[in-house]
């Protein structure tokens, strides 16, 4: 049994703690308002107050730490992992934060920590599928994540519900993509480039570019490289008519866009590559949730809980400094995909070669 703080506990957060003290870890999680889920639950002791005081005496205040997972959303969650990244203690980042946390890198390097960064569905399994169709095919003539999570079908208005913070994904829709188009990192306005594609068993919705790419930017060479977001058709335009008027209200958008746990939603990505010689590689991943957590909490979470227990089993699983996804070892992938399948997360496409 490990000893794992947790920083945050929303919806993903919660999911991710709970799933830890289920495989009989002690957990403790570090929220000023911790979700109600997570409150009582067995293994789980809840500290509430400000994660950013804690984390900067973790090793201090606490005998023993095995692990930290930072949950925390946007800026915060990138003061906590600039922190960790001075710290002993492996940390496991999904803040997804526009400050990326590879910029630690050199200084976790010369204090010795360890820091896995953007491990969620996407940015984070995405990655790994990319690295694999790297690994296989060698150099991308053309590499394309699409992603989102909403709910099964048009709700009117917004038809959309945000399954993480709605100040991140105000986020994605406001920042910059950076994409590869012939062979060069460019930056495109973000909700350009808007087509629309057919998603099994829901058909047509509408796919729109955002900055997801981050890592694999440098990591995975490819001419043609691109992340999507996908959203019901509609959503956009009237995110754009409405900032265009000067009527968008962030915290008008924090209410109208929030999570109802009983509206039916689902998660669908499709990662996509192909090389100079027009082989195709193709996964795609889709949930609808469970008992257990919605849709989005359980495709990103699974692949935090993954990469901490296989941390755990190999506590020298990376080296010094700040590591994206695809550095993972194939076989720390292929275990993620196995443990995703058997929490009923339906994931068609290449096995990973062993």
């Amino acid at each position: 049994m490990a000893v794992i703080h947790c920083f945050g506990a929303g919806l993903v957060g919660s999911f991710v703690a709970k799933k830890l003290a289920d495989n009989g870890h002690e957990v403790h999680v570090h929220d000023l308002n911790p979700s109600g889920a997570v409150v009582g639950y067995p293994n789980i002791t809840i500290h509430q107050g400000d994660a950013q005081e804690v984390c900067e005496e973790l090793d201090v205040e606490y005998n023993h730490v095995d692990i930290a997972v930072n949950m925390l959303p946007g800026n915060i969650g990138h003061a906590i992992t600039t922190i960790m990244a001075e710290s002993g203690i492996p940390t496991v980042d999904l803040s997804f934060s526009e400050l990326t946390a590879d910029r630690d890198d050199e200084k976790a390097r010369d204090w010795g920590a360890r820091v896995l960064w953007d491990v969620g569905i996407a940015p984070g399994l995405s990655n790994m599928l990319l690295a694999e169709a790297y690994r296989v095919m060698g150099p991308l003539q053309k590499a394309e994540v699409r992603v989102g999570g909403n709910p099964t079908g048009p709700t009117g208005g917004w038809n959309y519900m945000a399954p993480f913070s709605p100040k991140d994904v105000i986020a994605e829709y406001t920042r910059p993509a950076r994409v590869i188009r012939e062979g060069e990192q460019v930056t495109l306005p973000a909700l350009s480039e808007r087509h629309m594609i057919e998603v099994p068993e829901r058909g047509e919705m509408e796919a729109f570019l955002t900055d997801g790419l981050r890592s694999v930017l440098n990591s995975i060479p490819a001419v043609e490289m691109s992340e999507y977001t996908v959203r019901w058709p509609g959503h956009i335009q009237k995110y754009i008519d409405e900032r265009d008027s000067g009527d968008l209200n962030e915290e008008k958008l924090l209410h109208e866009w929030w999570f109802n746990p009983k509206t039916p939603e689902f998660t669908w990505m499709e990662v996509t590559a192909t090389d100079h010689d027009d082989n195709c590689m193709r996964w795609e991943v889709s949930d609808y949730g469970g008992d257990d957590g919605s849709s989005m909490a359980r495709t990103t979470g699974l692949v935090t809980v993954g990469c901490v227990e296989a941390w755990l089993d190999n506590p020298n699983m990376l080296p010094p400094g700040v590591h994206a996804p695809e550095a993972l070892a194939p076989e720390i992938v292929s275990r993620i995909i196995d443990t995703m399948r058997s929490e009923r997360v339906c994931i068609e496409g290449p096995d990973i070669v062993l």
